[in-house]
């Protein structure tokens, strides 16, 4: 871990996100399964939330990414589903970026996976790329570490170049 990332508090990332997103005119939702909701929080503690945070979709159960997210039936904890989460919720919520996060907190294995496995998708302006990360430790570990690197994705986001 680098010492700037070490530093940097998820309240810290979050101001840092609305700095940026009201600079930059950009509007930003969350669709989360894994961490119920703990992004969306962040973000709306953050500076001048009402201007750039859409809000947030919660989507533990698979029944609400199927019939509300458009998700198609099979494996919740892959790129394919939180690539059609972040893409439905930025639609659904008229966002200009939008991440979603599905994974296995633990401390046993879902779907195969083993816990600590975590998908990302981040949806700027309809591109939608996903990412996949393995943390360890139990299941408070993983979300904290979920939640950072979402926020961190989310930052990176905003401020890329290519939009």
């Amino acid at each position: 871990m680098t010492p700037d990332r070490a530093r940097r508090s998820p309240h810290d990332l979050a101001e840092q996100l609305a700095e940026a997103a009201q600079r930059l005119g950009v509007t930003v939702a969350v669709v989360e399964s894994l961490t119920s909701g703990a992004v969306a929080s962040l973000l709306g503690q953050a500076p001048s939330a009402a201007t750039w945070f859409k809000g947030g979709v919660v989507a533990y159960g698979k029944s609400v990414k199927y019939d509300l997210l458009r998700v198609r039936p099979g494996p919740v904890v892959s790129a394919t589903a939180v690539s059609e989460m972040a893409r439905s919720t930025a639609e659904l919520l008229g966002a200009d970026l939008t991440v979603a996060v599905s994974g296995v907190g633990g401390p046993g294995p879902d779907e195969g996976q083993p816990a600590g496995t975590v998908w990302f998708a981040v949806c700027r302006d309809g591109t939608v790329r996903s990412t996949l990360a393995r943390y360890e430790g139990p299941p408070e570990e993983v979300v904290d570490q979920t939640v950072r690197h979402a926020l961190e994705l989310l930052m990176a986001a905003v401020t890329s170049p290519e939009g």
